[in-house]
């Protein structure tokens, strides 16, 4: 089976991705030692940025081999976007430092600042760049978005950060009801895996393992 490294520290992501790759026979690990390695400054303003920033510093770290690092966030239109590249970090108190979230307090401002907005201004999307890097440089991006509705209160015991509050419409569940294989068919993170995966399947040279 053929390897590929992804640079996160959060294991939903990281199940994510693996259901994602499972059916194409490509096993998706996180960068070893990771934790031990210097975080990455996710300083940008971009979803773009900070997915190439996070793949080309962790990609040094593993020479000749193909990182990918993404970035990933929640835009509410009500909210003009936010929480956005912030998504993560978004209740007061948490920090930038890499891999530094609390999805309960994330969710209780989320939910707070949308008391008075009503369902038919709740639009909202989940986005996803990921950046496939090699010895410190980029050498392709990837988007997906998932477009829905955010809920007046948590549903689901699945998935991680702001899916229990995640509604997707067509098929009347939020992405924390939705079992892995569900959530990779439709999800914001599986949509940039397919594409890095046609790109990956036609660039042999790149591939690793």
């Amino acid at each position: 089976m053929r390897r590929v490294f992804i640079a996160t520290s959060n294991a939903g992501k990281l199940r994510d991705f693996a259901a994602a790759a499972a059916p194409h026979g490509i096993q998706v690990e996180g960068l070893p030692a990771f934790a031990s390695l210097p975080a990455a400054v996710e300083d940008a303003d971009t979803f773009e940025a900070n997915a190439r920033k996070k793949a080309e510093h962790y990609s040094r770290f593993a020479p000749g081999e193909l990182v990918l690092a993404d970035d990933s966030g929640l835009e509410v239109d009500a909210l003009g976007g936010a929480p956005g590249v912030r998504s993560a970090r978004y209740a007061p108190g948490i920090s930038a430092a890499f891999g530094n979230s609390d999805d309960a307090a994330n969710n209780a401002r989320l939910l707070r600042e949308l008391t008075e907005v009503p369902d038919d201004r709740r639009r909202a999307r989940f986005v996803c760049v990921l950046a496939a890097a090699r010895d410190g440089r980029t050498v392709a991006d990837f988007r997906g978005a998932a477009e829905g509705r955010i809920l007046h209160a948590l549903r689901g015991s699945g998935g991680f950060g702001y899916d229990p509050l995640f509604l997707l419409p067509a098929l009347g569940k939020t992405f924390a009801e939705l079992s892995p294989d569900e959530k990779a068919a439709v999800s914001h993170r599986g949509q940039a895996f397919r594409r890095f995966l046609e790109w990956y399947e036609g660039n042999p040279s790149l591939r690793s393992g």
